[in-house]
């Protein structure tokens, strides 16, 4: 095998090994100036990086949370999100050091009521693009994983023949996600669902029936693939 021009270089220098080791495994011959305009880009990468978690740190994210706290939303301290969709934000209450990332909807759907009926306990994590359509209530307990794309709806309507669809009477029942538990991408979760502490949620299952805890759940509809700590299936 031919040998990488540099590579010696590159794993042997203490300080700038990275940018010589990218640019030995790439077989590039770089000059002395070449080598150090690639240096100063990466600096000025990180520099941007840096800048920007700091000015969303000291300045974005006050802002947001005064906007937000305002409008009657409580959120627990060292929790962080960036961009958020609510309908009614005294229905929402957050817990403490919980991260929410990018294009949540918190949407109450129906009008004026007391709240909150959206509960998130402590240190949990939303991922970005979920939606909460929630209209009897939903609670989220602590140390709880939501992956991006996941679907909470607490109601639904008839589908009785002879009535248009719209006119349908609807049914709503409260939902309910104990501590632990993580929920993959793309995940549905409907009316009146409860899921068990520790339970895991695969990612794209539809989940109308209860989950217990600590169970390892996928498929549309979820059923039970097996449990934490088994090796044999369900």
């Amino acid at each position: 095998m031919r040998s990488v021009p540099g590579a010696d270089t590159a794993t042997a220098s203490g300080g700038p090994s990275f940018v010589r080791l990218v640019i030995a495994c790439k077989g590039l011959r770089l000059t002395p100036r070449g080598l150090a305009l690639t240096k100063l880009r990466v600096l000025y990468c990180k520099a941007l990086f840096r800048i920007r978690e700091r000015v969303g740190t000291l300045l974005l994210r006050p802002v947001r949370r005064a906007y937000w706290s305002l409008q009657g939303m409580q959120i627990g301290k060292g929790t962080t999100f960036s961009s958020l969709h609510v309908t009614w934000p005294h229905q929402v209450r957050i817990g403490r050091n919980c991260r929410i990332e990018h294009d949540v909807y918190f949407h109450f759907d129906g009008i004026y009521s007391p709240g909150p009926t959206i509960v998130i306990g402590d240190d949990c994590f939303i991922g970005s693009g979920c939606e909460f359509n929630i209209t009897a209530g939903i609670e989220i307990g602590n140390k709880v994983l939501i992956a991006s794309g996941c679907r909470f709806v607490d109601h639904n309507h008839g589908i009785a023949p002879g009535l248009p669809m719209g006119d349908q009477p609807g049914t709503a029942a409260r939902i309910s996600v104990e501590d632990q538990t993580w929920i993959g991408a793309n995940a549905v979760i409907l009316e009146g669902v409860s899921i068990g502490t520790g339970a895991v949620v695969a990612a794209g299952t539809m989940v109308r029936q209860a989950v217990p805890a600590n169970a390892i759940v996928g498929g549309v509809p979820a059923k039970v693939l097996s449990y934490r700590g088994s090796a044999d299936p369900a």
